[in-house]
């Protein structure tokens, strides 16, 4: 086996103390729990401003002119927000706070994705975890340093935005480099449930914590996340190289003979090549995914960052929530998406045609949004439905495009078992998705003041769009159907596209 792979990773300290003996089944376990707990910190350290956000901001009734509300069950602490985001700007400042992080998120992906292939992925994940729990912890403090400044809140985010960046791209690599890939849909599907546990934590905790004063909703998951990162540190072994485990041997001899297309053929020094970032767009079926991810992103990041607020604005049943409440209410949309990602991932390993599967839930989210706009005011039980409902749709394509397809491109047969382009290309298609998750929130804080339907319009619009993207390659999976190509893979299916084109 070659060794010039550890020239960049090195076995954990944690695993190296006890001895590091252990089973390829018991280090695949390991890695999975690991990158699951470190990407839910991620997510649930990224969710906290949109719950604190009615307390920020609770005077601005977007859309609505019930002014009123204000003095009903508010405590006079979250009544008066907090300076400059209880003016009557508030609501665009905080879309331009979502937005700035976002864009940052973006660009470091590009970036991130592209030393994640050249450095020791444990270090620079524990690095992106330290990076983001610090930021966040001072986004809080400025509720103990009385703090007012909006230039002060956007930079840290923006920093913040930064470190979040190194978290996909680093996660996707490690499992990648662990799991064959004839069960990774349903694997994938099932892993990454922690975007949603990380919401819905996120949005529980925050929540909770409001009573306590806003800073406190920020400063303990932060807590939490360092924690994690540290576990992350001793314990993440990145590759089966690193820990002297030869992947030829056992079941992954048998996926690989399945599957045609190993993640890792020893003997091949092209491996530790790491790919060039035009070389990884012109793989087939990154740039139509990448497009797809950034509508699908669109809607899933307006949700994300504004669902509380659209509810604890809207009237439900008559009447309106507390903040805490709707934030709490919010992660039904969440739960949805945990059974959205693994039903996603199922039914592509089946049926194995991740653009089929991917375009079917973009398409069925158009009619779930619109249900839920129009009749999820009717009660709390309607709404609670219809936003399960809408978050299965929305999050099934954007958990198996940033998951499982991240991964199959990572590894597709024109790299020639170079499984170093993993993380470029995880950050390529990511990257391109987290644009549109960064103008989704922002067009929403302007469009929303004007009118909630033209929101869910806009939304409905890039469902279909993103639907769309994929006609070709879906197109490329229904040949690939026919009884003489039923047994190819779907990486086949994608060269034949390409092959046409």
């Amino acid at each position: 086996m070659s060794h010039s792979h550890e020239m960049t990773s090195r076995k954990p300290p944690g695993l190296q103390l006890l001895g590091g003996a252990g089973s390829l089944r018991t280090y695949q376990t390991l890695v999975l729990v690991l990158t699951f707990f470190a990407y839910t910190c991620f997510h649930m350290t990224r969710k906290i401003t949109s719950i604190v956000k009615s307390a920020l901001d609770p005077q601005t009734k977007v859309g609505f002119s019930h002014w009123g509300r204000l003095h009903m069950s508010k405590s006079n602490a979250l009544n008066t927000g907090w300076l400059p985001f209880n003016t009557v700007d508030g609501s665009a400042l905080l879309g331009e706070i979502d937005v700035a992080f976002l864009a940052v998120y973006s660009i470091g992906m590009f970036f991130a994705g592209h030393i994640g292939d050249r450095m020791d992925l444990r270090i620079f994940l524990t690095i992106g975890m330290i990076g983001t729990a610090i930021f966040t912890t001072l986004f809080g403090a400025g509720y103990w340093l009385n703090v007012h400044s909006f230039y002060y809140f956007l930079v840290i985010q923006m920093l913040s935005g930064l470190f979040q960046s190194i978290g996909w791209p680093s996660v996707v690599a490690v499992v990648g480099n662990w799991f064959g890939k004839s069960k990774r849909g349903l694997i994938m599907g099932i892993w990454n449930a922690h975007t949603s546990i990380g919401n819905i934590a996120g949005s529980l905790l925050a929540a909770f914590l409001l009573k306590f004063g806003w800073g406190w909703s920020f400063a303990v998951p932060s807590l939490i996340m360092a924690l994690v990162g540290l576990m992350v540190y001793i314990f993440l072994p990145v590759n089966p190289e690193v820990m002297e485990i030869d992947i030829d041997s056992g079941e992954f001899n048998c996926e690989k003979d399945a599957v045609k297309e190993p993640l890792l053929e020893p003997g091949q020094e092209v491996k530790h090549q790491a790919v060039g970032f035009l070389e990884a767009w012109r793989i087939p079926g990154v740039a139509p995914f990448a497009l797809c991810l950034f509508f699908s992103k669109l809607v899933a990041y307006t949700f994300l960052y504004w669902l509380p607020f659209y509810i604890s604005h809207t009237r439900i049943g008559g009447q309106y929530l507390s903040d805490a409440m709707a934030g709490s209410l919010s992660t039904i949309f969440d739960v949805g998406g945990v059974l959205g990602g693994v039903l996603a991932g199922h039914i592509s390993d089946r049926l194995n045609a991740r653009a089929i599967t991917a375009a079917s839930f973009m398409y069925c989210a158009i009619p779930a949004l619109f249900l839920y706009r129009t009749y999820g005011s009717m009660s709390i039980m309607w709404n609670i439905s219809l936003m399960f409902i809408t978050g299965m749709f929305v999050n099934g394509p954007y958990a198996l495009i940033t998951t499982a397809v991240s991964a199959d491109l990572g590894t597709h047969s024109s790299l020639n078992g170079n499984s170093r382009a993993l993380a470029t290309v995880t950050a390529i298609i990511d990257g391109t998705g987290s644009v549109g998750a960064a103008i989704g929130p922002l067009l929403t804080g302007y469009i929303s003041s004007k009118s909630w339907s033209a929101v869910f319009t806009m939304l409905m619009a890039a469902a279909l769009l993103a639907g769309l993207l994929l006609t070709k390659l879906v197109c490329a999976e229904l040949k690939g159907k026919t009884p003489s190509n039923a047994s190819k893979d779907v990486a086949d299916a994608e060269g034949t596209y390409s092959d046409e084109v």
